[in-house]
C-alpha cells in the first residue's frame, strides 16, 4: 500500500476493509471494502467491470482553481485523480461504472451556511464524469440525511446506510 501525503491518495492490493476520511482518495486491486461517512460531503465510487479494480473519493469542497491548493478536499482534483489512478493501473474509462453519494444539506446542522455545499459537491462530480465520459449508473444523493457507505470492490456494489445525525463514534467500524 502506498500512502501519498501531497494527493492524500492510497492504493491497495486488496484483501481489507478501509475507512475512508475526507480529502482522501483510495483504489484497490482486489477484493477490498472501503467505506465513509457522508454528510455534505460527496464520494464518487468507480468500477471496472473487466479487471474489477475500483476506487472512492470522498471530498468536501466542489472545486479550486488555485494549483497550490488542489488537493483531494475538492472534487474537482479528487475525481480527476481517482480517473488518474485507474487508468494507471491499466483500467479504461469505456468500462469504468460511477455511483455518486452523499451530498446532503442538512437541517440545522451545525455545518449548515448560506450555500449549499452538498449540492456544488454533487454537481462538480456530474460535470467531471461527464466530461471524461463516464457512465453513472446510480446515485443516492441530496437531501437532509448523512449517509454510511460501504463500497465492495470486488462486485462493484454499493451498501448504503442513511442516519439522521453523524456521531464521532460513526468514523469508527466495529472490527469484531
Amino acid at each position: 500500500m502506498a500512502v501519498h501525503k501531497g494527493d492524500r491518495s492510497e492504493v491497495e492490493q486488496g484483501g481489507g476493509q478501509y475507512l475512508l476520511k475526507p480529502g482522501f482518495i483510495y483504489f484497490s486491486k482486489g477484493n477490498s471494502v472501503i467505506q465513509a461517512v457522508l454528510g455534505t460531503c460527496v464520494s464518487v465510487c468507480l468500477w471496472d467491470k473487466k479487471r474489477r479494480f475500483g476506487g472512492m473519493n470522498n471530498f468536501p469542497y466542489p472545486a479550486t482553481n488555485n494549483k497550490h491548493e488542489a488537493t483531494a478536499k475538492y472534487g474537482n482534483v479528487a475525481t480527476v485523480t481517482l480517473i488518474r489512478m485507474m487508468e494507471e493501473a491499466g483500467c479504461n474509462k469505456g468500462d469504468m461504472m460511477a455511483q455518486i453519494f452523499g451530498g446532503s444539506h442538512p437541517e440545522g446542522g451545525k455545518y449548515v451556511k448560506k450555500r449549499n455545499i452538498g449540492n456544488e459537491n454533487i454537481e462538480v462530480a456530474r460535470k467531471v464524469l461527464k466530461s471524461k465520459r463516464i457512465k453513472v449508473v446510480s446515485e443516492d444523493i441530496g437531501g437532509h440525511m448523512g449517509r454510511k457507505i460501504a463500497f465492495d470492490v470486488e462486485t462493484g456494489n454499493v451498501a448504503v446506510l442513511r442516519v439522521l445525525d453523524i456521531r464521532d463514534s460513526d468514523w469508527h467500524f466495529d472490527e469484531s
